[in-house]
């Protein structure tokens, strides 16, 4: 039988729940479903196509070098892995501002290797390029940390019998190791996911062009005024509701 918590820990998970989810039910309740898909229909269908192009770019690949990254991680000595965490976590303390400064410093035309890959063809300053790779920037070290949380947290035993049958690593990782530390890696999938598309300060200065929906939103709350910009404001609600539903749904498939 479950002992019933103390009113100390319900009072303070509701007044929780109302800070951070007043907000973001005061706009869905300001205007009904239809206006706000209209005026985003409107002004957000350009921008949307951008921000789910670059975001689901920026996710890929921090998963692709994530994953297995964190898998890395997870078999290091416990300083070895904090250090190395310490490293990779860095960019989320990042101011965003600041962060696109690196980036362009480090890619814009002006730059060494910015120049090389202009002279190459590849343009990241605005571009759909520039877009993913600021927002790979603030957001990659989400798949890693989540990874390597995951993959420590499974018991060795099951990789370490899986060795004395002469299984490689390869197969270790895929049919073991994966599997059981799917559900975390989902999570910080679907964080890095949000963190991507959501991101406005490193984007606006490496790519302030083609507008992404954050960009949209800046000016549209300049331009035309709090009704338009608050449209985006929903349809931004709207796209993180499906991408925790989704990562819910597969982690009870995981789970389950």
């Amino acid at each position: 039988m479950k002992a019933s918590p103390a009113p100390i820990f319900i009072v303070a998970a509701l007044l929780l729940l109302v800070a951070l989810l007043g907000p973001v039910a005061v706009v869905i309740a300001a205007m009904s479903p239809g206006e706000a898909f209209a005026v985003f229909a409107n002004i957000g269908a350009a921008p949307l196509r951008v921000s789910l192009l670059a975001s689901a770019a920026a996710t890929v690949a921090a998963t692709l070098l994530g994953v297995p990254a964190g898998y890395y991680l997870s078999r290091l000595r416990a300083q070895a892995r904090a250090a190395l965490l310490f490293l990779l976590a860095l960019p989320l303390a990042f101011p965003p501002v600041a962060s696109g400064l690196m980036v362009i410093y480090a890619l814009g035309p002006n730059s060494a290797l910015g120049g090389w890959l202009s002279g190459h063809g590849v343009i990241v300053t605005d571009s759909l390029l520039g877009v993913a790779i600021a927002e790979f920037f603030v957001s990659g070290s989400f798949v890693v940390i989540a990874a390597t949380a995951a993959f420590s947290a499974i018991d060795p035993i099951y990789a370490d019998a899986a060795r004395t049958l002469g299984i490689g690593e390869w197969q270790i990782f895929t049919r073991i190791a994966l599997p059981g530390a799917a559900t975390g890696i989902g999570a910080g999938i679907a964080f890095a996911w949000l963190r991507a598309i959501g991101e406005y300060g490193a984007t606006s200065i490496v790519a302030f062009h083609p507008t992404s929906l954050p960009v949209a939103l800046d000016v549209a709350l300049s331009a035309s005024g709090v009704r338009e910009a608050l449209a985006l404001c929903y349809g931004f609600v709207m796209l993180a509701a499906v991408a925790l539903a989704i990562a819910w749904i597969l982690r009870r498939g995981v789970v389950h």
